[in-house]
């Protein structure tokens, strides 16, 4: 089950890409200092930005850094 925490985060960038305020960032990871592209929602606080990170874009291929919810399920047995 997703917790509620995921669905309002969803819901944000929902949002966010919808009414054009999404960025793609060039950010290090904190912990390792790698160049990580980062999805960002984008608001404002008066005249300064305010940068919301959502996810990064993963390196290589996306289908080899994910299990489909079936996969985990008969690797965890």
């Amino acid at each position: 089950m997703i917790p509620d925490h995921a669905r309002t985060n969803f819901q944000t960038l929902l949002r966010a890409a919808g009414s054009g305020d999404l960025a793609l960032m060039e950010c290090a990871d904190a912990a390792t200092g790698e160049t990580r592209y980062v999805i960002c929602a984008v608001g404002r606080d008066g005249a300064e930005y305010i940068f919301t990170p959502f996810g990064h874009l993963t390196n290589g291929n996306p289908y080899d850094a994910y299990l489909a919810p079936t996969d985990q399920a008969s690797r965890s047995s």
